[in-house]
């Protein structure tokens, strides 16, 4: 029986970081200290509104819902939606890990961004961008979450474009926006479609009518198939699942902050949450979460290969986001819901450990991102080191941190689970093995061996002063690491899988792993690891004979399958060639159309003009030839 109870404390963990984006709005030039301070503030408000809330929820005991009717909304016809905000166990999780991650985020961008001339946008973009996926997690209806979903493309828009000068930044900022939008369109299908078959986009009515789309068909084909099909068209793009991904690596050209923001803890993982909020009717259709699982694996497969090629650091941690997610999308797809949400949460932790870890190396090396110039930092940078030593062994497996329970526990899914699919469960394996190597391939050209080059090649804003020899970043950068190391470190521990089974109802999905299942993952991590220390640590020159050995295949690779080029000819150049003739057309018949009209209205009024002279005898003899037609016609 789930007990379902009101509080007004969910609209107000919404309506700090709005405010806070208002006032860095109106009053961010003239006070930029008061800016950076209000900032972190609102979120650190916010998250402790969401631990009261979140108590709150527990106090109601087992399974409860906390509602927030803000105000009615849209009622047309037998449609009804409600500004309502929704508290329950899974979107208790993601509100918690929004606004800590976030708040942890907020407090390091005022050492990163501190001395950019446009510090107040850069927090008016970043509370905006909390706020809205604040909305996208504690809707209650699938009409509010697009409100949500919609808004943080629009912010993910213009914090990715926030050096909008640089070409390359805004054009990235672009990418994100038009390919978002595409996604956008296979989710607003899915609403027309639920809305038509079940009346409601609320969640708990979607829920109710199981029935009613189990045993509905649209066109021959199963609604809950067609359903889930189009609203994945939508999480791919959010959640940058294949062939939706190419925006995500691009947003790299956004501050540091905003790729931690955007890929640990909010907007890509917004197609993970909306699949798993909408589990009752993915549940109706065992296809739908198959391709769902497909779809992931191949992404996270086609991401670590890529990922082991790349030389910027941003990059690197970018394809291994793309290929986490993919991960989580496993998950989805085998049935394990509170696996992948839990994998969400860790994913948090040290991904958003690991980019601010290479803000912070970024910051300390004047700007530079390619880790061939890096080398040897561990002396000169040891917390960013050490945490993100700790981030590395989190998201490469090695117990007891936690990814090695998030993680393993969705491959061991993929055999088990309600939905298994043991072959995707091998290739996940192989996905594991690269992530550990690639990961460990970017601690130890960063931080072991000699420096390979000096400071100062300055790729993009990076936030570096250009201090001379690499230095450590101040504490308020360092803070959010070591807390962020020590929730890498210790938040495998954490129930989520049990507390997201509160809403899916799949129980007993969270059940570990064997033994030898875990001593294999453990394995696999440390064997990637090993071979990264092999080639990059104890033999580097052996690195470029490897390289080399896969021949034209690792230029693939390297060149990210060239999958940009290939849209550029399939995709954007037929396009453009049909918008320019499109243009041609409006040029040569639209237009032509239009002036030929002025043109017969201009000669006709100027044949007229002839007529009216001003000369009162011509008048005259009209009227009088008028007359004598009129007699004329008279005496016929």
């Amino acid at each position: 029986m789930v007990t379902t109870g009101t509080t007004e404390l969910l609209r107000w963990i919404i309506v700090l970081p709005a405010a806070g984006s208002l006032l860095a709005m109106c009053c961010g030039r003239r006070a930029p200290g008061l800016v950076k301070l209000v900032g972190p503030g609102v979120l650190g408000g916010a998250l402790a509104l969401s631990v009261v809330a979140v108590l709150e929820l527990v106090a109601h005991g087992h399974g409860a819902v906390l509602l927030d009717r803000v105000y009615p909304w849209i009622e047309a016809g037998g449609f009804r939606a409600d500004a309502t905000l929704r508290l329950d166990a899974l979107s208790a999780v993601m509100l918690l890990v929004v606004t800590g991650v976030g708040f942890l985020i907020h407090v390091y961008s005022v050492g990163y961004m501190g001395d950019d001339p446009d510090v107040a946008r850069f927090f008016c973009y970043l509370n905006l961008f909390v706020a809205a996926m604040l909305v996208l997690v504690l809707a209650d209806n699938l009409l509010l979450l697009f409100v949500g979903w919609e808004g943080v493309g629009l912010c993910s828009y213009l914090l990715i474009g926030f050096w909008y000068t640089d070409m390359a930044n805004a054009s990235a900022g672009k990418k994100a926006f038009l390919v978002n939008r595409i996604g956008d369109a296979g989710f607003v299908l899915g609403l027309f479609v639920l809305v038509a078959y079940t009346g409601t986009l609320d969640v708990s009515g979607i829920e109710a009518k199981a029935d009613v789309l189990r045993t509905a068909t649209l066109g021959g084909w199963p609604v809950p198939l067609v359903v889930g099909l189009l609203l994945l068209v939508g999480a791919a793009g959010k959640s940058a699942q294949i062939p939706l991904y190419v925006w995500l690596p691009d947003a790299m050209a956004g501050p540091t902050p905003v790729s931690a923001l955007i890929h640990a803890a909010t907007m890509v993982t917004a197609g993970v949450y909306m699949v798993a909020r909408m589990h009752a009717v993915y549940a109706l259709s065992p296809e739908a979460l198959t391709v769902v699982a497909t779809l992931g694996t191949l992404t996270a497969l086609l991401a670590a290969l890529i990922g082991t090629a790349q030389f910027d650091i941003k990059k690197v941690l970018a394809y291994s986001t793309v290929s986490q997610l993919g991960i989580m999308f496993l998950g989805l797809g085998t049935g394990m819901t509170g696996a992948a949400i839990f994998h969400v949460v860790t994913h948090a932790f040290f991904k958003g450990l690991l980019f601010l870890g290479a803000g912070s190396v970024i910051h300390g090396m004047g700007g530079e991102q390619d880790m061939r110039r890096m080398g040897g930092l561990r002396r000169h940078m040891p917390v960013t080191f050490w945490t993100m030593l700790v981030g590395t062994l989190a998201i490469a497996g090695v117990p007891p941190l936690s990814g090695f329970f998030s993680k393993d526990e969705i491959i061991w899914g993929a055999f088990t689970g309600p939905n298994a699919r043991p072959l995707l469960g091998v290739v996940a394996y192989g996905v594991a093995f690269l992530t550990a190597f690639y990961m460990g391939r970017l601690l130890f050209m960063t931080f072991f061996g000699e420096r390979r080059a000096g400071v100062g090649a300055g790729h993009g804003h990076g936030g570096g002063h250009g201090h001379g020899l690499p230095h450590e970043s101040p504490l308020v950068m360092t803070l959010p690491l070591v807390v962020l190391a020590l929730l890498s470190a210790g938040g495998g521990f954490l129930p989520v899988p049990a507390i997201v089974e509160l809403v899916t109802g799949h129980h007993g999905e969270h059940a570990h792993a064997p033994l030898w299942a875990l001593a294999l993952a453990t394995a696999i991590a440390f064997a990637g690891l090993g071979l990264a220390w092999l080639l990059y640590v104890a033999r580097p020159e052996l690195a470029s004979r490897v390289a080399a050995s896969f021949g034209a295949f690792y230029g693939l690779v390297a060149d990210r399958f060239r999958v940009d080029e290939l849209y550029d000819r399939v995709v954007v150049r037929p396009l453009f060639h049909a918008a320019d003739a499109l243009a041609a057309a409006d040029r040569s018949f639209v237009d032509g159309a239009v002036n030929g009209a002025g043109t017969v209205v201009s000669e006709a009024s100027r044949v007229g003009r002839r007529l009216q002279t001003g000369n009162v005898q011509h008048y005259a003899l009209g009227v009088l030839v008028g007359a004598l037609a009129l007699v004329l016609w008279v005496m016929r």
